[in-house]
């Protein structure tokens, strides 16, 4: 019996330890979810060019609540759609903006990224991304109201891919509602920066 225990105990340690072997060798693209291609868009957008930006209140995964509103009078601000954490496209799209926060920083501007993926998701997501230097916003619950408010939620729950660039006195003043499959081109933000 106790050689049958000892046996066992020798077992156990050993899938342990090939179990966290694997656990720390796993790469990001290996977590990835691959969906299958979803319609470029299907919702209808609430907000219009030229719009005061409806106000907000989102808890972030630092643990700030963050509000639109308490950027007025001091930044532009981009506010970045993604559908959902673990997907490939928002996972690529992110981390790139991170290589163009000095810019946005000499344009006055602010990204604060949205999601309808609850705090925990998305901060397991973002750290396994590595940093993401900008806000990562929970809008969870009630589910997607702050994309719904500006028309981006989709049918299947999820939001649009979706930029919007709001000026300091709370004016939308570019929109790109995106096709879901694809990163929205930098470019065209930059753009829309530099015409402020």
């Amino acid at each position: 019996m106790k050689n049958r225990l000892i046996f066992c105990f020798c077992i156990f340690g050993i899938l342990f330890a090939a179990l966290n072997i694997s656990a720390q060798t796993v790469d990001l693209p290996d977590l990835i979810f691959q969906p299958e291609p979803m319609t470029g868009t299907d919702s209808e957008l609430r907000v219009a060019l030229g719009d005061t930006a409806p106000d907000f209140e989102l808890p972030s995964i630092s643990g700030e609540t963050i509000r639109l509103s308490d950027y007025r009078g001091a930044k532009n601000v981009v506010l970045s759609f993604v559908p959902a954490a673990w997907t490939p496209v928002c996972s690529s799209q992110w981390p790139g903006y991170n290589l163009a926060l000095d810019y946005f920083e000499e344009e006055d501007a602010v990204i604060l990224g949205i999601t309808v993926d609850n705090l925990p998701t998305l901060h397991a997501w973002t750290t396994a991304m590595g940093v993401i230097d900008f806000p990562v916003l929970s809008d969870f619950y009630p589910h997607g109201q702050v994309a719904q408010c500006y028309g981006v939620l989709r049918n299947s729950g999820v939001s649009e891919r979706a930029l919007f660039l709001i000026d300091k006195q709370g004016i939308i003043r570019f929109i790109d509602v995106h096709n879901i499959n694809e990163r929205p081109p930098l470019e065209e933000l930059v753009n829309a920066l530099r015409a402020l």
